[in-house]
This record gives structure tokens, C-alpha cells and sequence, in this order.
């Protein structure tokens, strides 16, 4: 099928194309063979260096790792949890028809998006005098409330007008069609952006080393300080891997979410249809 978009590339631009894939898997294949070489130099892939993982020590360090993944998935879900919510709360008050209430949301969303999530934990942490758990939930919960909001703000505004009026047109007043008709299909629309929202929220919980919070990263400086510069790298390595392996899982339930809600509102869009075909055919009463 010819896109009307744009020109289908002729031979040359494919070509060129080609040519400049081949480059830059070259070039990323050099520099991980320069990386890989230079670190084989140092003697990081020698065995000792990872004993720490099997050996007699892998007790102790897989615990003391455990301990920070728990502490790291706690202080995510406790601020994915709350900081939902709230950002649907703010989002409702952001697009608010009253000024004084659309305003003054504005300037609190637009100053939480603007300050840095550790001076909100150290802010926190000292003028409140909380615990370091309570400072960085506090902190990603204010954060990412406001990221929420606008996510979802921005979800609402690209549906079309009709779906509100239609909304309206029924009888349904303006928070009833905000929250049936609006915000489940803006969630839907913008589910890829929360998805990637709340994986920064879950690497931001690192940043609660800062304020003293005992999270996957400062368990794995901890444990690096304890046994030595030898073991920094392969410490690092496992807890990159570690972080990498629960974002690739909170995606893969998001997708899983995302299909099932799909398929949900297809079968139901199926049977509404089929409804309505059933009536339209089903036959009057003979006229004598």
C-alpha cells in the first residue's frame, strides 16, 4: 500500500538506507569491542572478581541484595499507589472551567514539575523531620502526581469534543462524564506514556540514597565499600542488570493490561453491534 505521507524511497535512498544501517551497527559493534577488550585488560571477567555472586560470600551479598530490591519495590508502590490518585485529582482540577481553581493548579503543577525530586526529599527529610522512606515516597509521590496529571490532561484534551457533548447530551453531568467517558479511554490513549512514567518513577527510588534510604543502589555501595574496589564493577553490573530486568517486567504487565483492556472493549463493541444489527432485522408484525 503507497503511503500518501511521503515519496516510497526509489533504489538509491534504499541503498543509502542499507548503507548506513551496516555503519552504525559497525560502529556500536566496534565500540562494545572496545569496551569489552579495555575492561578484559583490567580483568574484570576474571573468575575471582565475580566469586562474590557463588561463592562463600553469595549468601550474605544475595541477601543484603534482596534487601534493597524489597526497599526499592516497596517505596515504588507505595508512591505509584498514592501518586495516581492524586494526579487524577490535579488533572481534574487543571482543567477545571472556574479560573480560580485552574490557575492556582497550574502554578503548583508547574512548580513540582520543575523541582528536582531530591530537593523535594531532602526538603522533606529536613523540615519535616520524616524517616528516609518517608521523604522519598513523598517526594516521588509529588513529582509524579504532577506528571500524572498532565499525561492524563493531555489524554483528555486530544479526544474528540463529541465524546463530552455526547456525555452531556444524555444527562450526564460534567464530573460523571469526565470520569465514565473521558478518563478511561484518555488512560487508554496514554497508557504507553504512564507505563514509561512509572519506570522513572521506580529508577528515581535511587535517588533516595541521597537522603540515607537503604534502596537496591546504596545496599549494592555498601556491600562494593565492604569488599573493595575489586568487586565496584561486578557489584554495579548485577544491580544495572537487576534494574533493568524489573522495568522490562512492569512493561510486559503493562502490555498484558493494555491487550486485555483492548480485547475487552472490542468484544464489547462487538456485541453492542450485533445488538443493534438484531434489532434493525428483527422483523415487524405483518400487516393483515
Amino acid at each position: 500500500m503507497t503511503s500518501v505521507l511521503y515519496d516510497v524511497p526509489g533504489p538509491k535512498a534504499r541503498l543509502y538506507s542499507l548503507l548506513g544501517s551496516v555503519a552504525g551497527i559497525l560502529i556500536i559493534l566496534g565500540i562494545l569491542a572496545i569496551a569489552v577488550t579495555t575492561l578484559a585488560q583490567q580483568g574484570i571477567f576474571d573468575a575471582d572478581r565475580w566469586e562474590i555472586f557463588y561463592g562463600p560470600l553469595a549468601p550474605d551479598v544475595w541477601s543484603l541484595i534482596g534487601q534493597g530490591i524489597l526497599s526499592t519495590l516497596a517505596a515504588a508502590a507505595v508512591a505509584a499507589v498514592v501518586a495516581f490518585p492524586l494526579g487524577i485529582a490535579l488533572c481534574l482540577l487543571r482543567i477545571s472551567l472556574i479560573a480560580w481553581i485552574r490557575v492556582p493548579t497550574q502554578v503548583v503543577l508547574e512548580f513540582l514539575r520543575g523541582m528536582p525530586v531530591v530537593l523535594m526529599m531532602l526538603f522533606i527529610l529536613l523540615v519535616f523531620a520524616t524517616g528516609q522512606f518517608q521523604a522519598v515516597v513523598v517526594g516521588l509521590v509529588l513529582y509524579n502526581a504532577a506528571i500524572f496529571a498532565e499525561i492524563l490532561r493531555a489524554g483528555i484534551q486530544s479526544l474528540p469534543k463529541g465524546q463530552r457533548e455526547a456525555g452531556l447530551a444524555i444527562g450526564l453531568r460534567s464530573f460523571q462524564s469526565r470520569m465514565s467517558i473521558e478518563f478511561p479511554q484518555a488512560v487508554r490513549r496514554m497508557l504507553p506514556s504512564l507505563v514509561a512514567q512509572l519506570v522513572v518513577l521506580l529508577k528515581d527510588t535511587s535517588l533516595g540514597y541521597i537522603v540515607g534510604y537503604e534502596e537496591l543502589l546504596r545496599k549494592i555501595q555498601i556491600m562494593a565499600d565492604f569488599l573493595g574496589p575489586d568487586f565496584l564493577f561486578p557489584a554495579f553490573f548485577v544491580g544495572a542488570a537487576i534494574y533493568i530486568l524489573i522495568n522490562l517486567t512492569v512493561s510486559r504487565i503493562a502490555i498484558w493490561i493494555e491487550r486485555r483492556g483492548s480485547k475487552k472493549a472490542a468484544g464489547g463493541m462487538a456485541s453492542a453491534i450485533k445488538t443493534v444489527d438484531l434489532e434493525v432485522n428483527v422483523p415487524g408484525p405483518e400487516k393483515k
